[in-house]
């Protein structure tokens, strides 16, 4: 892989993890948190995130053909979801499950899957990205590995953005994060109408 396609991989998977959208998440995420408890939550967050990124990878095109499962319906279902989140975020009702126990490890992670990891990290955009940077058929394995790579340091920027949540959150004030929040709900949201008609055409052959 050259350097140019490499960078060209970061960009693309950084603006599709969109992490300037997950803020405000994390925000929620961490409230009522220690300052070691919400680091801890962001590196869970991360952490799984990579992992199911790495599924996908690894084995979600062999599965979906062993299921008889066209990409364009998993594009098609992953839009909806998308969609569903963004609008959770443009109207303000994307809440964190506050029912773990947040004095176990456990329940910290489990608190850091949902929504912040799946699908605010690791959402359908990003799943279909990795799936279709390292197609099987096209891709050698030197190659995917290389995609690895790049998505475990697009993670471990993220989770340094993560640590400095905080300050942002100071600096921006409860106002300017909600706005930013909405904002990039709306655009998420817009993004998966955008898919959803794509893969619409691809699944009744209208491309």
């Amino acid at each position: 892989m050259s350097t140019e396609e490499a960078i060209t991989q970061f960009v693309t998977l950084f603006v599709v993890i969109d992490p300037a959208s997950t803020i405000a998440m994390f925000l929620i995420t961490a409230r009522g948190l220690t300052k070691g408890q919400a680091r801890q939550v962001a590196i869970s967050a991360v952490a799984i995130a990579f992992l199911v990124l790495l599924f996908f990878i690894v084995l979600f095109q062999a599965l979906l053909e062993a299921m008889h499962i066209p990409l364009s319906s998993f594009q098609l279902a992953g839009s909806i979801v998308l969609l569903v989140y963004g609008l959770h975020l443009v109207f303000d009702r994307m809440k964190a499950d506050e029912s773990f126990d947040i004095n176990t490890t456990e329940g910290l992670v489990a608190r850091s899957v949902y929504p912040l990891a799946i699908p605010g990290l690791a959402g359908p955009g990003a799943m279909m990205t990795v799936t279709l940077l390292t197609e099987n058929y096209s891709r050698s394995l030197l190659q995917q590995a290389q995609t690895v790579g790049i998505v475990a340091i697009c993670m471990a920027i993220i989770a340094l953005i993560f640590f400095a949540a905080e300050p942002i959150r100071r600096l921006l004030g409860r106002g300017g994060l909600s706005t930013i929040s909405r904002v990039m709900g709306l655009i998420l949201s817009s993004i998966a109408v955008t898919n959803g008609i794509v893969a619409i055409k691809l699944v009744f052959g209208l491309a």
